[in-house]
């Protein structure tokens, strides 16, 4: 089985050397790129994982970000900020976006690698390279999601979420007609997370929301309690 290839995005060159070679002796096939417009020119869709700064040059970590989410393509590759801003505001902004993780530096090596595993871990279905089985799509009206293909169309368009947040809906779903408590949301959507705040649940529930358009009132909030999807 071929290794998973990881992307380094980061203009500290020192940091990324130590980083590639410590990701290197984990397994990983690792790439550099000292600048956002570097990585760009780069075939990005063979990437597993893209570490990723947010603060470099003309082009930043979060307008990268927004490129490759807003680009069928790559908008399923797992990023993982690694970024000196380390405020909650800045946090929520990066998962906002639709990243995997936040990692505030200074930080230690053996911390990025064990959550560079934990985004592999629930997200390597997505390039195993299994036999597709028979689709299963969840019809709501309007709104459909395949599991399968991890697809999500509204009045037969289709709707650009991230990863977490088709679970999210995924989830909300399956247990259409109940009340699912934030912690019950927590363990299924976000099992091996290794700190989660509480607002990132509220986040993806507006995202979600927003992209689904007319569906989004089916998804009810029930204070003190959690969210539910109601039939």
């Amino acid at each position: 089985m071929a290794a998973e290839r990881i992307l380094i995005v980061d203009d500290e060159e020192t940091l990324c050397e130590v980083l590639k070679l410590n990701l290197e002796n984990e397994g990983y096939d690792v790439d550099i790129a000292f600048s956002a417009e570097e990585a760009l020119t780069l075939d990005l869709k063979k990437y597993s994982l893209i570490l990723l700064d947010i603060m470099m040059g003309e082009i930043s970590g979060v307008k990268m970000a927004k490129m490759l989410k807003n680009d069928i393509e790559t908008a399923e590759i797992p990023i993982i900020f690694c970024t000196a801003r380390d405020t909650e505001d800045d946090m929520i902004m990066g998962l906002n976006i639709g990243a995997d993780d936040y990692i505030m530096k200074p930080y230690t090596v053996r911390n990025v690698i064990a959550r560079v595993k934990s985004v592999l871990r629930r997200t390597s279905g997505y390039k195993s390279g299994a036999p597709v089985e028979k689709t299963n799509i969840v019809k709501i009206e309007g709104l459909h999601l395949d599991l399968e293909f991890k697809r999500c169309t509204v009045d037969g368009v289709e709707v650009n979420l991230t990863r977490k947040e088709f679970e999210l809906l995924a989830y909300l779903i399956s247990h259409r007609g109940k009340i699912c408590s934030r912690e019950q949301i927590l363990s299924n959507v976000w099992s091996d997370e290794v700190v989660v705040l509480d607002r990132t649940i509220d986040v993806n529930i507006t995202r979600v929301r927003s992209k689904i358009g007319p569906y989004g009132s089916y998804i009810v909030t029930r204070s003190g309690f959690g969210y539910g999807f109601r039939d």
